[in-house]
């Protein structure tokens, strides 16, 4: 059997010929009768082949097109490798400070894009989680004031005896160390004994909260291995009309509802040929979202998803369901003007 096509724009899921490279025109009658339909896929006479008008495939762009754009979404070698000097580096040196080891992986965890693979190129930051000796955190806990405030001082100092000419901040659970091109953030944490996380919060006078870094990755991978890495992809362009449009939607929340929309579209597994289907439905998923709340892992935390967002994904909605019609007909260019005007430049006009 040949890879899977498109059903026709807006007749749910029905497939034709799928497997035969055949698809009906634009025009034809659906609800003609299946005998009708039949005989119009058989073969003509060989005299009259001349004569009859070739069936146009449809979608020939759609693959082409999501497969440069994400290309286009990867973050190059030089980005990737300048990443990881940096936070090895980073998580190298408070090893050694606390550990006395200089290992680049040891006691920490990538989180964020890097540790979840859906950055988006170039990326903004790299955030770490280094877990700290228990030790330190009774030391801290036999003080007064702002505990966590101070703690991050501490690390934040750590860091400063070997980039010396780097000006640091503590900002709110992290450190940040805004290293050119590739920024580092780091959150200090401890292992708990039943394996949760604890990590410093600084507002409001202080306090810890339990990290869900470790259980959205596990959730989002889990997704993509069973959406055949459309969870991922998914993410990355909606992260990309995230930051092109500037939209008020944090990059954690089209995370977890890229997972909560997978689990549910019935088209799910299939590849770049149906990206221009997944983007239309994800938005129009998202449209209804609007006023609701995604729970975090773990925690069961309520984050509130407000609707600030609701007019620019509207906006782009009508986008995406003009560009999947003239991805239908064939309209190259004008399919591309209209997933330009969602995502930008970097996806292509022409595939």
């Amino acid at each position: 059997m040949g890879s899977p096509l498109h059903p026709p724009f807006g007749s749910g899921l029905q497939q034709l010929g799928v497997g035969s490279g055949l698809q009906p025109s634009a025009g034809s009658a659906l609800g003609s009768s299946s005998n009708n339909l039949l005989s119009s896929l058989v073969a003509p006479p060989p005299s009259l082949l001349s004569q009859a008008p070739a069936l146009s495939p449809m979608w020939i762009y759609v693959r082409a097109r999501f497969v440069a754009f994400m290309e286009n979404l990867a973050i190059t070698k030089a980005q990737l490798d300048d990443g990881n000097t940096k936070q090895g580096g980073v998580r190298a040196c408070l090893n050694r400070h606390y550990y006395g080891v200089s290992s680049e992986t040891a006691n920490s965890f990538l989180m964020g894009s890097w540790g979840k693979l859906t950055r988006v190129r170039p990326s903004r930051d790299v955030d770490v989680l280094f877990i700290l000796p228990d030790s330190v955190y009774w030391q801290y806990q036999a003080r007064t004031g702002n505990r966590q405030s101070a703690l991050l001082q501490e690390v934040k100092n750590v860091l400063l005896g070997t980039y010396w000419q780097t000006t640091m901040r503590g900002d709110g659970q992290v450190v940040v160390i805004p290293f050119n091109q590739t920024p580092i953030e780091v959150a200090p944490g401890f292992r708990c004994t039943d394996g949760s996380i604890l990590v410093c919060d600084t507002n409001d006078g202080g306090r810890y909260t339990i990290s869900t870094a470790e259980a959205e990755e596990q959730a989002i991978s889990a997704s993509d291995m069973h959406c055949v890495g459309n969870t991922r992809a998914l993410t990355r362009m909606m992260k990309q009309w995230q930051r092109e449009q500037n939209v008020a939607l944090k990059s954690f929340l089209i995370e977890r509802l890229a997972v909560e929309f997978l689990a549910s579209w019935p088209c799910n597994q299939r590849d770049h040929f149906w990206y221009d289907w997944m983007v239309r439905d994800f938005l129009a998923y998202l449209i209804g979202r609007a006023n609701s709340y995604v729970f975090m892992p773990v925690t069961g935390e309520a984050i509130a998803l407000g609707s600030d967002w609701l007019f620019q994904a509207q906006r782009a909605y009508k986008h995406a369901v003009t560009a999947c019609e003239h991805e239908q007909a064939n309209y190259q260019i004008l399919a591309g003007e209209e997933w330009q005007a969602i995502f930008g430049s970097a996806i292509p006009l022409t595939a």
